[in-house]
């Protein structure tokens, strides 16, 4: 199956880096993420950053594939049909772990990982009841896959910080997405949701929807090229496939990581 645009994007882009780097066209010295430098006018740096896993060995293997596997299940599953707000959950993901990594001692010069950390978070929230197994020995559900990783990237020897800097900001997404807007709803609180994809976003992903009022019908001015001729259904067979496409991607799906 194709894999999905923005995870497509994501690898091609940190191939091609890791790739460049390794053909000495470009050096991680101009890659990695300096606030003094960027502050000078390397802005470059707030998005290289990201996309350099090191050169090729075992971990960046180990990297590419948590990238793939985890990046493709969340387009495909939790924001299939929501690329704006898939590209979206990125960028603040991205913004949040700029801001924290100043902060940090030592220094983070790369933060791809804490950003792939951070969808491996969302996913495994979003997938409570998947079970897992690491290494065929021991059995957890989705949830803990962030913590098994944690303590087996520590008994190798890894510092710790990249890995929580992903948990503490994969948190953050998730309450504030998923958890704060069911809260208020069921409080009846005023502010019912905190994020909003910008509309710029939804123009471009061709997903923009209006509401013109609360409750008002939503008018669509994505493109429709292949509904835009079709006549409308009978009035006998408008409501036939109203319960269709829910539970699509991802019901009773069982993963296990080797």
């Amino acid at each position: 199956m194709e894999m999905p645009v923005v995870s497509r994007v994501y690898l091609t882009a940190s191939v091609l880096t890791t790739a460049a780097c390794a053909l000495d066209l470009v050096s991680p010295f101009n890659l990695y993420f300096n606030l003094s430098l960027v502050r000078q006018g390397q802005v470059w740096r707030l998005f290289t950053n990201f996309m350099y896993f090191g050169n090729f060995s075992l971990d960046f293997l180990f990297h590419m594939y948590f990238l793939v596997r985890y990046c493709r299940l969340l387009e495909e599953g939790t924001f299939r049909g929501r690329t704006a707000d898939f590209i979206f959950m990125i960028l603040f993901g991205a913004t949040m772990i700029t801001c924290i990594a100043p902060f940090i001692r030592p220094s983070i010069p790369f933060l791809g990982s804490s950003l792939t950390f951070m969808m491996v978070y969302v996913w495994g929230r979003q997938n409570e009841h998947v079970r897992l197994t690491f290494l065929n020995l021991f059995p957890f559900t989705a949830p803990y896959l962030p913590w098994v990783l944690l303590t087996f990237s520590m008994v190798l020897g890894n510092p710790a910080t990249i890995d929580v800097i992903g948990i503490i900001v994969g948190h953050t997404y998730y309450f504030l997405e998923f958890v704060f807007p069911v809260v208020a709803e069921a409080r009846g609180w005023p502010v019912r949701r905190l994020f909003h994809t910008p509309a710029m976003l939804h123009y471009f992903c061709g997903t923009y929807h209006h509401e013109e009022a609360p409750g008002a019908v939503r008018v669509d001015f994505a493109p429709a090229h292949a509904n835009a001729a079709a006549p409308p259904p009978p009035p006998a067979a408008a409501g036939a496939g109203a319960g269709a496409g829910g539970g699509g991607a991802g019901g009773g799906q069982h993963l296990h990581e080797d």
